[in-house]
C-alpha cells in the first residue's frame, strides 16, 4: 500500500512540475489562468498529502479559488479593452481625410 502511495506522490509532483511550466510558458492567457487555477488545487492535494490541513485550505481557498477568480475577471477586462481599442482604432482608419 505504502508503494502504492509513493507512486501517487511522484506522479502529483510531476504533474505539479508540469502544470507550472505549461502555465508559465503557454501563449493562450485563458489556457495559463485555468492551469494556475488546477496547479493551485493540486498544490492543496499536496499539502493534504504531507498532512498540512490548514495550508491545503488556505492554498484552496487563495491560491486557487480568490486569486483564479481575480485573475480571470482581469482577463476579461482585458480582452474588452483590447476590443474597444480595435473598434476605434478601425474607426481612426475608416474616416480618414481625403487627400488631394
Amino acid at each position: 500500500m505504502t508503494s502504492l502511495l509513493g507512486v501517487f506522490d511522484l506522479l502529483l509532483a510531476g504533474t505539479l512540475i508540469f502544470l507550472a511550466w505549461r502555465s508559465l510558458t503557454t501563449p493562450d492567457l485563458f489556457q495559463g489562468v485555468v492551469l494556475f487555477i488546477v496547479f493551485g488545487l493540486l498544490m492543496a492535494l499536496t499539502w493534504s498529502r504531507l498532512r498540512a490541513p490548514d495550508v491545503a485550505l488556505a492554498e484552496a481557498a487563495i491560491g486557487a479559488g480568490v486569486a483564479g477568480a481575480l485573475l480571470l475577471n482581469t482577463l476579461g477586462r482585458l480582452r474588452v479593452h483590447a476590443e474597444s481599442h480595435e473598434r476605434e482604432k478601425q474607426k481612426a482608419t475608416n474616416h480618414e481625410p481625403p487627400t488631394t
